[in-house]
């Protein structure tokens, strides 16, 4: 059964990881995908042709969802080019990690651009869509580090529990609308970004930590997103839901 047949998704930051997984997931479904990336064009050609061999519409955009204009461009063109949006995954992210002591206001404005005015911008523009057809679901991609906190990643920790207040927020704004929100918070996923985890003694410390006893993929935190994406979750909104093999129990 597809769970998605003939929807509209953007997902930001998709080009690789987690944003890769959560729209081939989506296509799996029957979705047809818009996706988000910065600066590699080769891996955003591959994935939009992965897609489109699943028989749905996908295109690629390059840009950057820190910057309003350039998600008010995206937003107009996948529209025009979609006919509407269904749903929004903000999954856009990057980790600039450091003590506080060290850590420059350059750094700290670049991981909130990022991580939380991103999704500022792209909620914004997507609800009048979503609002306008009263459906909708949008899945901003927070972490178990906003939950918890982590030495050396305030920045990071900082703009994903904003995440979650922004949700919860947004989530009574619209549940009128029948538009939801809700955060997905992963533990620690083997991707790009979390490959320093992976050797030594440094993975035994934190797989030590996770009652499951392994590191979670990209697929199943695009499995959490189907759920949430699909209406399968129709009461489900203002939640976050951890996906952390049990490290937040």
């Amino acid at each position: 059964m597809k769970l998605l047949d003939n929807k509209v998704a953007i997902v930001t930051g998709a080009s690789r990881g987690i944003g890769e997984a959560i729209a081939l997931k989506f296509a799996d479904h029957g979705a047809h995908v818009a996706f988000t990336y910065v600066s590699s064009d080769e891996k955003a050609k591959a994935l939009e042709a992965k897609l489109l061999g699943k028989g749905v519409k996908a295109k690629a955009y390059k840009s950057n969802a820190g910057v309003f204009e350039e998600c008010e461009a995206l937003v107009n063109d996948v529209v025009k080019e979609f006919g509407t949006v269904d749903i929004c995954v903000n999954n856009a992210g990057i980790s600039k990690d450091n003590l506080l002591l060290r850590m420059s206001a350059d750094q700290w404005d670049e991981v909130m651009d990022v991580n939380l005015k991103s999704v500022f911008n792209m909620t914004k523009l997507v609800i009048r869509p979503m609002m306008k057809a009263k459906s909708g679901s949008i899945i901003n991609m927070s972490s178990i580090i906003g939950m918890k906190g982590n030495a050396g990643q305030s920045s990071y920790a900082a703009s994903k529990a904003g995440i979650i207040g922004f949700s919860k927020s947004i989530a009574q704004e619209l549940g009128s609308r029948n538009v939801r929100v809700n955060s997905v918070a992963p533990g620690f996923v083997e991707t790009d970004m979390t490959n320093y985890l992976k050797d030594g003694e440094g993975a035994k410390a934190y797989l030590d930590k996770i009652p499951l006893g392994k590191f979670g993929s990209p697929e199943d935190i695009a499995n959490v997103c189907l759920f949430l994406a699909s209406d399968m979750s129709a009461y489900v909104t203002g939640q976050t839901l951890s996906v952390c093999g049990g490290l937040n129990t």
